[in-house]
């Protein structure tokens, strides 16, 4: 796509057409960087490196900040365009993903709590090393998080704001060459990244059954990096199988209408996420992890 002909429309804003598939493309890109890809390993000269670009405190709120800031890609390429059906699309896209951020929140407030109040997503996937994977404890916060990843990076059955049959092309119809290519890429990494999350947060991350016996059984100490390499392995696996879920659904259910789409966030969704973090603190209550 870098080689084909780039057309930018005269009646378009054309600093804002340039800048709205950026913006997209660098917050899908940054939503990378809290990701723990495998264990942290320890070279012969003692020292230790880790395979996540930064692990902040405050990691999941961090995803959260720069998942909302990619709306505004989007909705600035719609506008700039100065086209209807980009307009349209735009719009769309921006109330859907907010709207389903809304119930997405709500899970992982519960997903927190399982995880003893923590948001650095390392601790999170690393409490899940010693003990069973959070999706046994968070099964319908993991329905939820799973739909609402399906709508936030505009996948079939949620790809309403790009539905050719009613918008042309939705918010990227003017759009050619590479900014074309960086709103289209960028939907494909965040679907990455939205699959890499749902394996950490739910499914352990780079742990896996029976992980230690295994290291064991092939003579692998504590801080091999050989550790860190199959941990990374499984993760990827992971991801992979989220990935063809993705496709899956795309090829087998029908698109929504939209006034169904928003029934689904604000009525289905919204009151399911709220009874689940009821549940999860009576739950942790009773658990003793949770004391008022």
């Amino acid at each position: 796509m870098f080689f084909k002909e780039e057309i930018i429309p005269n009646v378009s804003n054309k600093f804002l057409f340039i800048l709205g598939p950026s913006l997209f493309m660098l917050t899908a890109l940054m939503t990378g960087a809290v990701v723990p890809w495998g264990k942290a390993f320890t070279t012969e000269a003692g020292n230790t490196y880790s395979f996540q670009i930064t692990d902040i405190n405050i990691g999941v709120l961090y995803l959260f900040g720069v998942v909302s800031i990619g709306v505004y890609g989007i909705m600035i390429g719609g506008w700039a365009s100065n086209n209807k059906y980009a307009l349209l699309g735009a719009i769309r896209a921006s109330s859907q993903m907010i709207s389903y951020e809304v119930a997405m929140g709500i899970s992982v407030i519960a997903l927190i709590i399982t995880s003893g109040g923590t948001l650095s997503l390392s601790e999170i996937v690393e409490q899940q090393d010693a003990g069973v994977a959070n999706v046994v404890w968070q099964p319908l916060g993991f329905l939820i998080f799973f739909i609402c990843a399906l709508a936030e990076t505009n996948r079939a059955p949620f790809d309403l704001p790009e539905c050719e049959s009613e918008l042309v092309g939705g918010y990227h119809t003017e759009y050619s060459s590479m900014k074309l290519g960086l709103f289209l890429f960028a939907e494909y990494i965040n679907m990455f990244i939205s699959s890499a999350i749902m394996s950490a947060f739910y499914f352990g991350g780079y742990n896996f059954p029976w992980a230690h016996e295994f290291y064991q059984w092939i003579g692998l100490q504590d801080g091999s990096i050989w550790i860190s390499v199959i941990g990374f392995g499984a993760f990827f696996t992971k991801i992979c199988i989220f990935i063809s879920v993705f496709m899956w659904i795309r090829w087998t259910l029908p698109r929504f209408r939209y006034d169904q789409l928003m029934h689904l966030g604000w009525k289905i969704l919204l009151p399911l996420s709220l009874l689940n973090l009821g549940i999860t603190v009576v739950v942790e209550y009773f658990r003793g992890n949770i004391h008022f």
